[in-house]
């Protein structure tokens, strides 16, 4: 089962700072199969899209004209770039890992405690890179990658799904069904602290991402895109015409947000990508 076909009637309201009442989607980009996930906005206002069937990470241009960015990369579900610009990948395969595929292409960690990270069971999901060469990432749980390879697990009663740093990254923010759990970052990248962020008012979590002012945006359910506030403030929805599931900012001065939706109908599924303007203006410190 899946979001429905047809586009739902939406209006958006007014959320200050972050957009203006009247705002609609715009689609950039559709194609056949499960091929969008993990997006992550690029400096010259592109966009990278894993594509999970294809194994291939797209970069979407600014013109909306699609490239392959890296291919070969065993079922990547989701892309991030770091502060410094190294791009990792998770990849879902079997002898799932995490992998940066530039400015080198190398396995940053594919084992835990002695064991294929395959172990884990489920699929890695989502991740977000860190300024210490180290990588967050979920699997139904919450682990970071150490920049040695060194898997360490966090969290208690945790059912993660999207994963992001503050811009400060002194906080971590992770989905946990219906609502979002914070983590403090330490300076080795040790997470501790796990507190419930907040509750959200309908819906379950997905994607998420940040803009410059510290707001976390997540996408999950009926709601669309849930707006929150550092201090855990839920601040409105920005409604979708369909159920999305990652997010980005980018485009010019990152005044975009984009959202990645996976449609089903007929036993078949594909994927878009939408575009709505911003008065919220992206983290310009680190890509998403």
């Amino acid at each position: 089962s899946g979001p429905a076909a047809a586009p739902k009637d939406y209006s958006v309201t007014a959320i200050p700072g972050v957009i203006a009442a009247g705002q609609r989607w715009t689609m950039l980009w559709q194609q056949d199969g499960n091929v969008a996930d993990g997006i992550v906005g690029t400096d010259d206002g592109g966009l990278l899209i894993a594509q999970n069937d294809k194994s291939d990470v797209l970069k979407l241009a600014a013109d909306g004209k699609p490239t392959v960015a890296y291919d070969h990369t065993r079922t990547a579900g989701a892309v991030s770039i770091s502060k410094s610009g190294t791009v990792f990948v998770v990849e879902r395969a079997l002898k799932s890992a995490i992998l940066e595929v530039a400015p080198q292409r190398r396995v940053l960690a594919d084992r835990y405690e002695g064991d294929p990270l395959d172990c884990l069971g489920g699929v890695l999901n989502d991740l977000t890179a860190d300024s210490r060469g180290g990588v967050y990432f979920t699997n139904g749980g919450l682990y970071y990658a150490a920049a040695n390879g060194v898997v360490t697990r966090y969290g208690e009663n945790l059912r993660t799904n999207g994963i992001i740093l503050s811009p400060d990254e002194k906080t971590l923010y992770v989905t946990n069904g219906g609502s979002i759990a914070a983590f403090d970052v330490q300076p080795d990248g040790a997470l501790t602290n796990q507190r419930e962020l907040v509750k959200l008012p309908a819906g379950f979590s997905d994607g998420s991402t940040v803009d410059g002012a510290g707001r976390l945006y997540v996408s999950g359910g009926p709601a669309g895109v849930h707006v929150i506030g550092p201090d855990g403030a839920y601040l409105g929805a920005i409604p979708t015409p369909f159920t999305v599931i990652s997010l980005a900012f980018g485009g010019p001065r990152k005044m975009t947000l984009y959202a990645a939706a996976t449609l089903r109908e007929n036993g078949k599924q594909s994927a878009e990508i939408y575009a709505i303007p911003m008065l919220a203006q992206g983290f310009e410190g680190r890509a998403k």
